[in-house]
């Protein structure tokens, strides 16, 4: 899934109706996820999380801009919050599978709409911005929704998009692409806030301020006060004190998880901590997180243990939940706190007992069928890998390839995961090809739009398990490594994990075989047809290369004479 964040404020906090009408919007869509709605009173303000597809990310975020366009009125509105629009700012930000660079274009599509269709004047900000001193939204909002028709006026102020005049009623959007922010508060064994403030200022980027050897600020040329940088990059921090949990906490903002993740705040706070004697006794999550950053967090204290981190995917998030200590103040539930999780689709086939999913393919109805088997088959080669490798992880003998062999029970876990995954997607895929056949072609028209659909359902039918060829083909790597350097003792162990990605591979080139007789688009079916054939030729070749070794292997140790063995 290539997945998108958006974050749209609206100017309303007050009027449920409204709020509830341009939610209602964004849930319309299929595609995207209404994640979150914080409406407040003082503000007269509510910010709204949902996470959409990539593809459908403009049309939500369009739809909610246009539904409080009609809705809200600015030239009544009044709030504590500065703003400029019934939509005062919009920002995309980049979650699974997308770039800083496609949000941007996302940016830009949303902002060209919003301002051709709706009259709305439109500013690009952060990352989208055009021009480099509109990259920080206060010197795009300066002025306010009250200032914004004297700015119009100026040539230096013209919009982005739309027109440059007043728009009473909507006032002007800002919209953006920037990094995903996390919201994190870190506990401390004391109800002390100048303690806890004092530790936020030494890990914040923007620091403190510089005091010379006299205790007094040390000032530039200018009498400004010299700022020291704080530790840590990408991060915004202030020490308070909680009464609700009776203890001062460090709250953070991560403004870019990749520059500085959670778990290295809080392993730097840690350290700080005990430099003033006090002690870390926890962690809170404020909001939702990705998934990716709570795998760095797994990852990073698996190996400190010295672990292997190619263990599943549940069992890595569990270690970060209990290594930051999330649940001390509270349930932690990663269903509803991942962003992957919470949008996750219903996996029936993949939830599923070994006898329930035999049982089930074994009745008369079409799916599950070969294709979700083949994806089953590939995801049994990723999981032995990965079982092979971790059985070889500290073992005696085996201390020269301890690394190699960590990475390679990682790479086997994350086989085996995205060909689970696959199980249940072939399945919704054939499902799909169905809907779309039954769709009415009376007329012209409907016959017309119901051939767009089935050539696109058979489309995706053909790309997942061209999807599991490829990762049938990746597996091979991983698998020739532990049969050559891993746990002898598993050696027949890596032989059968390359007979279940040759399995799963062949498999799935046959359901990508059946399905490209109904594609209309002759490149499409020569193209795809030929990576087909050259991956499965690979995979034939390797697997069976592999298949032979272990084989030979194996019957040289019977016939070696007891004595030797």
């Amino acid at each position: 899934m290539r997945l998108v964040e958006c974050v749209p404020n609206f100017s309303e906090g007050r009027n449920r109706a409204t709020i509830d009408a341009i939610t209602q919007v964004i849930q319309d869509i299929d595609g995207a996820w209404l994640l979150d709605v914080d409406p407040g009173h003082a503000t007269n303000r509510t910010v709204v999380t949902f996470v959409a597809d990539y593809d459908c990310a403009v049309e939500a975020a369009f739809r909610a801009i246009a539904r409080a366009a009609e809705l809200i009125d600015m030239s009544q509105h009044s709030g504590e919050h500065a703003r400029m629009g019934a939509t005062d700012v919009c920002p995309f930000v980049p979650v699974r599978g997308v770039t800083m660079d496609d949000c941007v274009d996302l940016a830009r599509a949303l902002g060209e709409r919003v301002g051709d269709t709706l009259g709305i004047p439109v500013y690009l900000y952060e990352h989208a911005a055009s021009i480099a001193e509109r990259r920080n939204l206060a010197t795009v909002r300066a002025g306010e929704y009250e200032g914004l028709a004297q700015k119009l006026k100026d040539p230096h102020w013209k919009p982005d998009f739309g027109p440059a005049e007043f728009n009473a009623k909507s006032g002007a959007t800002a919209i953006s692409a920037r990094k995903f922010l996390i919201a994190y508060n870190v506990n401390l064994n004391t109800r002390d806030a100048k303690k806890a403030h004092d530790i936020a200022m030494t890990i914040r980027e923007a620091g403190r301020k510089k005091r010379g050897t006299d205790n007094k600020f040390v000032r530039d040329k200018n009498g400004d006060p010299v700022k020291a940088p704080g530790t840590l990059k990408a991060c915004k921090a202030v020490g308070w004190y909680i009464d609700e949990y009776e203890r001062a906490q460090i709250s953070i903002n991560l403004t870019d998880f990749d520059v500085t993740p959670p778990h290295a705040a809080f392993d730097e706070v840690v350290l700080q901590a005990e430099k003033i004697g006090l002690r870390v006794t926890g962690s809170e999550l404020v909001g939702l997180i990705p998934l990716e950053a709570m795998l760095q967090a797994g990852h990073h204290y698996l190996a400190r243990q010295g672990s292997s981190a190619g263990v599943p995917e549940a069992q890595i998030i569990e270690t970060a939940i209990q290594s930051l200590g999330l649940r001390e103040l509270g349930e932690f539930d990663p269903k509803q706190r991942i962003i992957e999780y919470r949008i996750a689709e219903d996996t029936p086939l993949a939830d599923m007992t070994v006898s329930e999913f035999v049982d089930v393919t074994s009745t008369d109805a079409p799916a599950p069928g070969g294709g979700s088997v083949a994806a089953l088959m590939g995801s049994l080669s990723g999981a032995l890998t990965a079982m092979v490798a971790n059985l070889t992880v500290g073992k005696k003998g085996y201390k020269d390839v301890d690394e190699e062999m960590k990475e390679v029970a990682v790479t086997g876990q994350k086989l085996k995961e995205d060909l689970v995954r696959a199980i249940d997607a072939d399945t919704k895929a054939f499902d799909d090809v169905m809907a779309a056949m039954r769709l009415p072609k009376k007329t012209e028209a409907e016959q017309s739009a119901r051939d767009v659909a089935v050539e696109t359902a058979t489309k995706k039918a053909i790309e997942v398990p061209l999807g599991v060829l490829r990762r049938c083909r990746d597996a091979l790597d991983p698998i020739d490594a532990i049969a050559l350097r891993g746990n002898k003792n598993s050696l027949s162990d890596a032989g059968v994990a390359a007979l279940a990605s040759w399995a799963g591979a062949s498999g799935a080139l046959l359901n990508v075989m059946i399905n490209l007789p109904g594609v209309s688009d002759s490149a499409y079916v020569e193209k795809t047809a030929g990576e087909a054939r050259e991956i499965i030729d690979e995979v034939n070749a390797r697997a069976k290369e592999i298949v032979e070794r272990v084989l030979k292997e194996l019957s040289q140790s019977i016939d070696e004479p007891a004595e030797s063995k």
